[in-house]
């Protein structure tokens, strides 16, 4: 079932790609990352709207006086937390459903990476297995480089003055778009716990993602900054970014809670 509804799919959707783009899978990899993104849309999109409705929630009356009268009992004010969430129709977990879908995404693509980068005989047999009939056998193996990096390869960048030292410039690149993406587009929380889990996964995501990079084909790391700075750019589209909050440093929730 894995095979033929995310990898299969996806290493031919590739190679139909590479195919077109003057068998560059570096290319292939970049255009692939947009129609991913331009089929998850809906799902994007879904989740902005979750966001914005929670934040209009926090701020709401009932949600206040939640917090005032139940901040002695973590329990009890968790309970009444998803009253009001069902009292007003919204589900937290919603919000969660792109990050969710882009986990088999991520997996998938670093299969199907591996995979269409078959050049010894196993791996080229291993390849004609999920190969549809309709993509040329010519493709076949592919080039795999890419301005300076072999993609079925960890990326390193190796200068002239440091011959012996590779410098992981697109695991920076991912860390740090990584981390730019989840301050832009997480809300801040009036909820202690919400605000300090979005703490950590704007500091884990980010480091277990460069730590992906950093190990595993650098086409895979391509995908992860190509995906990151689409993201970027398309909640920027809305008009919504918050550039003080994007450049700012500081914590997550805690301040607005204090002060409220």
């Amino acid at each position: 079932m894995w095979n033929t509804i995310i990898l299969d799919p996806m290493i031919n959707s590739l190679l139909w790609i590479y195919d077109l783009l003057w068998n560059n899978f570096g290319l292939a990899i970049i255009v692939f990352t947009a129609l991913i993104r331009l089929v998850t849309l809906p799902l994007t999109l879904q989740q902005q709207r979750s966001t914005q409705k929670m934040q209009e929630m926090q701020k709401s009356k009932a949600w206040l006086d939640l917090q005032k009268k139940y901040k002695d009992d973590k329990q009890k004010l968790q309970q009444e937390q998803l009253a009001l969430y069902k009292e007003v129709g919204f589900n937290p977990l919603s919000g969660c459903l792109p990050t969710v879908i882009q986990l088999p995404i991520i997996f998938g693509l670093y299969g199907a990476i591996i995979r269409a980068l078959a050049t010894t005989p196993t791996q080229l047999l291993e390849l004609a297995k999920h190969v549809y009939s309709f993509i040329p056998s010519s493709l076949i193996p592919l080039n795999s480089h890419f301005l300076y990096m072999n993609l079925g390869q960890p990326e390193r960048l190796y200068l002239p003055f440091l011959p012996n030292i590779g410098i992981p410039i697109l695991t920076v690149l991912v860390v740090i778009s990584t981390f730019f993406q989840n301050k832009l587009m997480t809300p801040p929380s009036a909820d202690a716990q919400s605000a300090q889990m979005g703490k950590m996964m704007a500091l884990y995501m980010p480091l277990l993602l460069g730590y992906f990079a950093y190990t595993l084909a650098s086409g895979l790391a391509l995908y992860f900054v190509v995906s990151n700075l689409l993201a970027i750019v398309q909640y920027a589209a809305t008009g919504k970014v918050d550039f003080k909050k994007l450049l700012s440093f500081s914590g997550n929730g805690k301040g607005k809670t204090t002060k409220r």
